[in-house]
């Protein structure tokens, strides 16, 4: 799936080279859901480890028929007491309705509608929701959208990854990456996976 990207940044970049020959193939998947459910679900991850925010996004689909993921009208007419009885704490909440008020409104699109805009327009529109940051927009543009040349220099795994990989005392600060990010083009989120793919290798064994 990723094989010209991997082909393309072994080519260009030594670094690149080495991860790509570790690590193998970039096995990243898109996960086909609306913006709407994806960023539900990034508020739920805030602050939390991923088994924690799943059992609160499993009480909270509970909460409507068949367990299916509600529709933005339905969560608003639900009370602020269902939902932190889900779970979620009353900031997430107070996102969570404001998230359903803009999408019911049409400014978070549909899946449909975000496909055809450009990666710095979806950013400008989902900034606009409260507890959503430029961070959270860029982790939709790589696993909801699947966008091939997003590079999130703000992330803990991406900077974790080039320290590991660079062998540094100290890690790079988002700048730093901004500016080493363009070698990367247009296959950024490739070479992003391969840095978590480092980050996490670094981890102490369980």
């Amino acid at each position: 799936m990723h094989t010209a990207a991997e082909s393309r940044l072994a080519k260009s970049c030594p670094l690149m080279r080495r991860l790509i020959k570790t690590h193998g193939p970039c096995t990243l998947e898109i996960q086909e859901r609306s913006p709407w459910e994806a960023l539900v679900s990034a508020v739920a991850h805030q602050q939390l480890n991923g088994k924690a925010a799943q059992s609160i996004l499993n009480r909270f689909r509970a909460l409507y028929p068949g367990g299916r993921f509600p529709k933005p009208a339905a969560v608003l007419a639900t009370s602020d007491e269902a939902l932190r009885g889900s779970g979620f704490s009353f900031s997430k909440i107070r996102s969570i309705r404001d998230l359903a008020e803009k999408t019911a409104a049409g400014i978070v699109p549909t899946r449909a509608a975000a496909l055809k805009l450009t990666d710095d327009e979806l950013i400008e529109r989902l900034i606009a929701v409260r507890g959503v940051g430029r961070w959270t927009v860029e982790m939709l543009l790589i696993f909801t959208l699947g966008r091939s040349d997003v590079f999130p220099c703000d992330d803990f795994g991406v900077r974790m990854g080039w320290r590991v990989a660079m062998k540094l005392d100290d890690m790079p600060t988002p700048k730093e990456l901004r500016e080493l990010a363009p070698r990367w083009q247009p296959h950024r989120t490739v070479a992003a996976w391969y840095l978590w793919r480092a980050a996490d290798a670094a981890k102490p064994k369980k």
